[in-house]
């Protein structure tokens, strides 16, 4: 039996990325992240909205540039797979988080746009974030 775990996220980060290194030095950010849902029509006729949060965790030189370049409200596009993690607290209690661990971060606004990182022109040239492959304009 085959398994997969991908997660391909298009959505707007909800609070400024947060850097943190690992013991060994490695740096890690997390980000929030907020994607509409498409709306339907419920039973009554009445149109239904709604928005999923997610945690990220980039990893290496992708957490430092997100961390450089990308503010709350920046559109992003998100490619990675889900990580449960478990632990208990101090009190006993047992908590568990599911959290999306990026593998490809892409930043999708330009710089000027509403939501986009504030930079000069040009000033992404360096960036090394590779794009998402498979992902198009076409809705099919």
């Amino acid at each position: 039996m085959a398994n997969l775990n991908r997660v391909i996220l298009l959505g707007n980060l909800t609070r400024d990325p947060e850097l943190r290194f690992t013991p060994a030095g490695k740096p890690v950010a997390r980000l929030g992240l907020a994607v509409n849902r498409l709306p339907y029509t419920n039973e009554q006729g009445e149109k239904v909205e709604g928005v999923d949060f997610f945690n990220i965790v980039v990893f290496g030189r992708q957490a430092e540039t997100a961390s450089q370049y990308l503010r709350k409200g920046s559109p992003v596009a998100i490619e990675g797979r889900l990580r449960s993690r478990q632990w208990e607290t101090n009190d006993g209690q047992k908590r568990t988080a599911v959290e999306v661990t990026a593998q490809n971060v892409q930043f999708l606004g330009r710089p000027g746009e509403q939501g986009a990182p504030e930079a000069a022109a040009g000033e992404f040239a360096d960036v090394d974030i590779p794009p998402i492959e498979g992902i198009d304009d076409s809705p099919f």
